[in-house]
This record gives structure tokens, sequence and C-alpha cells, in this order.
């Protein structure tokens, strides 16, 4: 029996794995794929983020997510609140692993030549991020509200609330002179 080699990692993945490094944020390349793997704390939950390069088309897809398990019941009203949050949305967008009991963000950039543009990059792993962040506190309160008064829960109101989203960054009390 013959070890087989593993395909090099692609010029892509290797770009990202630079902006990864060039930012601080400590990532792991997937041995055989295009893939790289790496897990930040938001301000409400831990975010376990993944990169892959489709190099064939010099496309980037970086993917959010986090555990959120929900009964059969707080499902649908979850993927309703999911749907309605996905409407406004320009890049990117929600979604739910129903095998995996998982929170899902992914957003997709197409770009013009192999060595991928890093300020892109990192746009897109902050966007990821914070999209998931952001959507983490309105998923807890549909699962947190009783069975019997999910019928009852307005997802378009419950968007709306501001008091459940984190700060944005660099936006906090701004000093007036």
């Amino acid at each position: 029996m013959h070890a087989r080699r593993m395909r090099p990692h692609s010029r892509q993945i290797l770009t990202v794995e630079e902006t990864f490094g060039a930012n601080g944020w400590h990532c792991e390349l997937v041995e055989g794929r295009d893939v790289l793997r790496a897990g930040f704390e938001a301000h409400h939950t831990r975010v376990d983020l993944i990169a892959q390069a489709y190099p064939q088309i010099n496309a980037l897809s970086v993917v959010s997510e986090s555990p959120m398990p929900l009964g059969p019941e707080h499902r649908a009203v979850a993927l309703e609140l999911l749907a309605r949050a996905n409407k406004p949305l320009t890049l990117g967008g929600f979604e739910y692993d129903i095998d995996r009991s998982m929170l899902v963000f992914r957003v997709t950039n197409l770009f013009e030549r192999e060595r991928f543009d890093s300020d892109i990059i990192s746009s897109m792993v902050h966007c990821a991020i914070a999209e998931l962040d952001r959507i983490i506190p309105y998923v807890a309160i549909v699962r947190g509200t009783p069975a019997d008064l999910l019928p009852d829960l307005d997802t378009r109101r419950l968007l709306q609330r501001e008091d459940v989203i984190p700060p944005v960054p660099g936006e906090e009390e701004e000093e007036e002179y």
C-alpha cells in the first residue's frame, strides 16, 4: 500500500491564510482541501468560521456558525425569523442546519484574480461574525418562548427590537463638544 499524496493548497486559500495572519486571527488549513477553519469570541456567542476557496471560479465563501438546538415547534418560528432577517440583506444570508442544529450565516464573493483582496476577505469575515452574533439573541428569544405562546410571537416586531443587538464597535456614545 502506498501513501496517498495530498494536493497542495490553492493560491486563493493561501491568500486567505495570509490575511488571517496579518489580522492576528488564528486559523488552521484543512489538509487536502481549500478550507480554513477559525474560531472567534463574539459579543453573544462563540462563532466557528469556515472559509472555503473555489479556485476554478476565484470565489471565496465564508461561513459562520453557532449551535442552536431547537425543538420542532420552535424551529418553524425560528425559520420564519431567519427568512424575515434575510429580506433586507444585500450580502450573505442566514440558514439553519437542521441536521446539526446550527445557526449559519454564509457570504460569498467572486474575485477578479487568483490573489484575493485582503480588505474584502477581512470584511467578509467581520460580516459573517457580526451578522451571526446579531441574530443569536433573536433566535434565543424564540427558543425561550413557551410553545403555547409561539403563535402570539410576532417575528416582524421581534426583529425591530434593538435592545438585544450588540453595539457596533466605534459607535458607542460619542462626546458632544
